[in-house]
């Protein structure tokens, strides 16, 4: 073929191919059409890496649903998943980050009727205007804590998650004064060590941790680490600690990276090569199931690990209890855990439809169990001694009934029945208010 005659063929092929390419649809398409290109696209992900996708439906006719968050409640096994979600992937990749959008930065914990601040983020606006763990609550925007009171739990009336949404607070504080102020939620970067510091008790140097979120640090060379995770246990490793108290009553979960990154602190040094867990996918991505083994980091050479919490206490920070049970002791203090012994990672890499729409579909798609086979605890892990929660008092105050409680058990082996019973049993859960993403890192 001559020259010319294959650039006349090549001319006429390239326009043929330009002419089917620009497709008038593609460059306004239908929004129906594209709502349900989307639904399709997420029924099809859960058929692949669903955990339960043995118990999906067989047809599904994905516009009898009017929103993509709809259609999944649709598809979930509800007898045991209480938290497939849907978002966006900017949202969760700030969540896990630690990054917080619309909100004051504080937490509440209810005891006797009566409300607590129970945790603090430094750079929130809430930490920003001084908040503290142990403040009292009177009233939000002019009317008593009772009056938010609902058939089900509470409903504060705090506005959508957007920042500029004001609200106004009165608090008690410990020395009995009262303080009234308004402020703005507000973007901000969140802290997951709400607390830590050693205490010299009877000869021995105790570490207590107060963790409240398995995050990652943003722009780090290696992104699934935890700079507070790395600071914090260089700090007790400096101090010498004899114990440690890790304090995860309203730790929600978070990255399993983080975890690990934790675990290879806390386990001895003859775990290190040992399984930490195995993760279990369903039948057709059984190929994707593997063992990760711990690796040890730094020279923490403790016997047991005494552990703080609450229902609150979900997902990650089992998996921390789990993971360490075969190799040390591990002492629960406060209340069982929640019971989520499964977990998940976002989907959208799965689908272009869902990239281009910007859809993350986040379904529970393994379990883990721990080196003995124990995954199965949807009911949470049972506290070896059941005592309620303190919030009136700040972190480390040793009169604080849970701190209290385990410095107890470090000296003496036991709980006395007169600690246990030391305060009212708290009559609401703060992670109940909370439902998708916001479980796992619940903040208001």
């Amino acid at each position: 073929m001559r020259l010319t005659q294959y650039l006349k063929v090549s001319f006429l092929l390239l326009v043929i191919f330009i002419g089917f390419g620009c497709n008038p649809e593609d460059e306004n398409p239908d929004p129906a059409r594209v709502e349900n290109a989307v639904k399709n696209a997420i029924v099809e992900t859960m058929n692949r890496w669903y955990f339960w996708n043995d118990r999906l439906p067989a047809n599904v006719d994905v516009s009898r649903y009017s929103t993509n968050q709809e259609l999944l409640n649709a598809l979930l096994y509800k007898d045991l998943d209480r938290w497939s979600y849907i978002t966006t992937q900017e949202a969760f990749t700030a969540a896990f980050q630690g990054t917080v959008t619309g909100a004051h930065g504080f937490g509440f914990s209810l005891v006797d009727d009566r409300m607590y601040i129970s945790f603090v983020y430094d750079a929130a606006p809430a930490g920003q205007d001084g908040w503290q763990r142990g403040w009292e609550v009177l009233e939000i925007n002019g009317k008593p804590i009772a009056d938010y009171r609902t058939a089900s739990g509470y409903n504060f009336q705090l506005g959508p998650n957007e920042v500029g949404i004001n609200n106004t607070f009165k608090h008690r504080l410990p020395d009995g004064s009262e303080r009234t102020t308004t402020i703005t939620k507000a973007s901000f970067q969140s802290n997951s060590v709400l607390h830590r510091n050693v205490i010299e008790d009877q000869g021995k140097k105790v570490g207590y941790w107060v963790y409240q979120s398995f995050r990652q640090t943003p722009g780090l060379s290696n992104p699934t680490r935890s700079q507070e995770v790395e600071d914090s246990f260089n700090y007790f490793m400096e101090q010498g600690i004899d114990e440690l108290i890790i304090d995860l009553r309203y730790n929600g979960g978070g990255s399993v990276a983080v975890t690990a990154q934790l675990l290879n602190y806390l386990v001895p040094a003859a775990g290190s090569g040992r399984v930490m867990y195995t993760n279990r996918h369903n039948q057709p991505r059984s190929n994707n199931n593997r063992s990760v083994n711990f690796s040890k980091t730094g020279n923490l050479e403790l016997s047991r690990v005494i552990f703080i919490t609450s229902r609150g206490s979900a997902s990650a920070s089992e998996l921390v209890i789990n993971c360490l049970d075969p190799y040390m002791e591990v002492v629960l203090i406060g209340d069982n855990t929640y019971g989520k012994p499964v977990g998940s990672f976002p989907l959208s890499f799965d689908s272009r439809t869902l990239v281009e729409n910007n859809v993350e579909v986040v379904p529970i798609t393994f379990a883990i169990d721990n080196a003995n086979g124990r995954a199965d605890y949807f009911d949470g892990f049972p506290a070896n001694f059941t005592v309620q929660d303190d919030p009136a008092r700040n972190w480390g105050d040793p009169n604080e009934a849970r701190f209290r409680a385990a410095l107890e058990y470090i000296r003496t082996g036991n709980v006395g029945a007169r600690l246990a019973s030391a305060s009212q049993k708290d009559q609401w859960n703060m992670i109940d208010d909370f439902h998708g993403l916001w479980k796992e890192f619940p903040v208001y």
